[in-house]
């Protein structure tokens, strides 16, 4: 065998048995501090919540996030293009049209099947 996947063995090992062991070492040898104040909910500077905490949430915040970031996504590849648009030439210009069609045709569909109204 060859000294790089012997190397890479024994990191290997090193890293799955040696994790755990530094997580188990710091339960039981770190400091433990508790008390009300400890186990006091916190969140965003507010003392008290309001509200329950399983409290259900509707599927359209998450829907919208979800199609925020595929929306979204597409700035970080049009950024790119745009800096090297004419080193990219025209063959670029289409790929990035066809790109734009894609999503304006998702954005079209979502529209259509009324996904953003809320209602």
């Amino acid at each position: 065998m060859s000294t790089e996947v012997i190397l890479s063995g024994a990191i290997f090992i090193a890293l799955a048995l040696g994790i755990p062991m530094v997580m188990v070492l710091t339960v039981i040898f770190g400091p433990r501090s508790g008390g009300a104040a400890k186990n006091d909910p916190y969140e965003s500077g507010i003392k008290h919540m309001v509200g329950m905490a399983d409290q259900k949430f509707s599927v359209k915040f998450y829907l919208l996030a979800i199609l925020f970031l595929i929306f979204d996504i597409e700035a970080v590849f049009m950024y790119p293009w745009a800096v090297s648009l004419r080193e990219l030439g025209f063959l670029g210009f289409a790929e990035m049209t066809v790109f734009i069609l894609l999503l304006l045709t998702g954005l079209i569909y979502i529209l259509k099947k009324g996904v953003l109204n809320w209602r």
